[in-house]
């Protein structure tokens, strides 16, 4: 995998690819992402090389662009971004599979995630990839793997959401809170979705039983409360966040950011770590684990219809800066997509 300090093909060489390039860390997408041609990535004998079709854009692509909170630069690059670019999930198709891969072979379609995913090709790990689902495109399976990974972890494994409980989801109407939404009703639970005016229309089609206008009124001024609330915006106090659950409640923070470039809103993550044992209620957060077991459990909930991915716009990949300027905006609704041209 090519290193930002590594040198760009030159003109004529062969073995290359487009890809977005990112050398320093920045705030302003503009200024700090751009399209180049570099050397493809070679493989290992246990990776495969993929041909992108598509990849996604979501908050983690910001953190990664512009190293903050600063206790994202262990991963990142302390001083500078350690890979080309800040992509992460992708679909496409195989390539060429390396002499200790099984269960992948060229021209099969896959989609999962890899190390710089903004590049027409990807070396990835074959326990991070699995068969896309045959009902989707390329760019709306691109979509799924970050983010709805890390809704299934929330709403399942953390949440431990089951039929009939009551369940609030803040943030519903954006990457990882679409698939949230979805999950948790696919399981029978009763969801209440918060998200702003004109976003409820989409969040209540997702299958949200009731729905809450943050901007209109106080999600946890009612007398509600919840089996299990998955905190992904919003950046409420955790008293108030507490006081919302039933006595034995999960909080799952998934989100929820601030200005400081130090901890970056991690701060109120691990003081619910922290608070848990004393309250009676599970208050915590979680590291979403990429795997290709959670891949074909949504793969599954894709195929049935459960699941499905909402895509807000779909940019080229050499508007990336752009792509990730219309999150930065607010105005996303699901999902947004990257796609590259087949060859």
């Amino acid at each position: 995998m090519r290193k930002s300090s590594e040198p760009i093909a030159t003109a004529g060489e062969t073995g290359t690819m487009t890809a977005v390039v990112q050398e320093r860390y920045g705030t302003e997408p503009e200024a700090v992402l751009r399209t180049a041609r570099l050397v493809r990535p070679g493989i290992g004998p246990d990776e495969v090389l993929v041909r992108v079709r598509a990849s996604s854009v979501d908050r983690g692509t910001w953190h990664m662009m512009a190293g903050l909170p600063y206790a994202v630069r262990p991963v990142s690059g302390l001083r500078g971004p350690k890979l080309p670019n800040p992509g992460r999930s992708f679909a496409g198709v195989v390539e060429a599979a390396g002499s200790g891969v099984t269960g992948f072979a060229p021209g099969d379609e896959v989609y999962g995630t890899a190390a710089a995913a903004f590049a027409d090709y990807v070396a990835a790990r074959p326990d991070r990839i699995a068969p896309k689902p045959a009902g989707l495109t390329f760019e709306e399976a691109a979509t799924v793997p970050v983010s709805a990974l890390t809704a299934l972890q929330a709403v399942r494994d953390q949440g431990k959401v089951q039929e009939g409980r009551q369940v609030l989801i803040t943030g519903a109407a954006g990457g990882v809170g679409t698939f949230a939404v979805q999950l948790a009703h696919a399981i029978g639970a009763r969801v209440t979705a918060v998200a702003s005016t004109s976003k409820l229309h989409a969040v209540r089609a997702l299958g949200a039983d009731h729905v809450i206008d943050y901007t209109r009124e106080d999600f946890l001024a009612g007398p509600r409360r919840y089996d299990a609330i998955i905190d992904i915006a919003g950046n409420r106090v955790l008293r108030d966040l507490h006081r919302a659950l039933t006595p034995r409640g999960r909080l799952i923070i998934t989100g929820g950011e601030t200005n400081g470039v130090w901890l970056g809103g991690t701060d109120r993550q691990l003081r619910a770590q922290m608070l848990s044992p004393f309250t009676g209620r599970h208050l915590g957060t979680f590291i979403a684990s990429e795997h290709s077991d959670g891949l074909r459990d949504l793969t599954a909930l894709i195929d049935t219809g459960a699941l499905s991915p909402l895509v807000d716009r779909v940019y080229p990949l050499t508007e990336t800066a752009a792509a990730v300027r219309h999150l930065l905006n607010g105005h996303v609704t699901g999902k947004l997509a990257l796609t590259l041209p087949a060859e």
